[in-house]
């Protein structure tokens, strides 16, 4: 295994299927441009005789659009920017923040990721798409889900406030998950 010599940059994305690394090696006098997502090469050029630009890939089951920027600052030195979407990274976790819940639990020794996106309801665990029963209750809606032998629930409540919107709540084998920060 070859070690990576030329790595200039490292990212660590939170996406729906989970969290992925991003890795950016640059050989300045080679021209070497080599990235790779979760480990595995996704990209890599020999002899790029432009040492700035960008390179263009897909993280995740999604196939979320990635890029890496390469821009000289002075001299020989150069800055490393991802984008997510076509956003900077930080503009996309933020936005994700309003568009998602994220709940971290431990359920038999076993550490688990629980994933809601909003817009479309769609639940993932652990790099999986869960399969869902929704239903519409006096307060609100539940989302049904079942993580191994353990029965889960997304309860949608509205807050009551505009600006709050509507809040989502875990409930596990009866018990409250509080939400993780990503």
């Amino acid at each position: 295994l070859e070690k990576m010599t030329d790595l200039v940059a490292v990212w660590e994305v939170a996406l729906s299927d989970g969290v992925h690394k991003i890795e950016f090696e640059h050989g300045t006098t080679s021209g070497k441009r080599v990235v790779y997502v979760d480990g595995k090469e996704e990209i890599r050029k020999e002899w790029m005789f432009k040492l700035v630009g960008k390179e263009t890939f897909t993280v995740g089951a999604a196939k979320t659009k990635a890029t890496i920027n390469i821009d000289a600052v002075s001299g020989f030195a150069y800055e490393y920017t991802l984008e997510i979407d076509g956003k900077s990274l930080k503009k996309y976790m933020e936005n994700r923040s309003k568009t998602t819940n994220t709940w971290v639990l431990s359920l038999g020794g076993t550490d688990y990721r629980v994933v809601l996106e909003k817009d479309t309801m769609d639940v993932w665990c652990n790099g999986q798409k869960m399969e869902t029963a929704g239903e519409f209750v006096e307060d609100g809606t539940e989302t049904h889900f079942s993580v191994g032998d353990h029965s889960c629930c997304i309860k949608a409540v509205s807050s009551g406030r505009r600006k709050e919107g509507i809040i989502h709540t875990l409930i596990v084998d009866d018990r409250e998950i509080p939400e993780a920060v990503e």
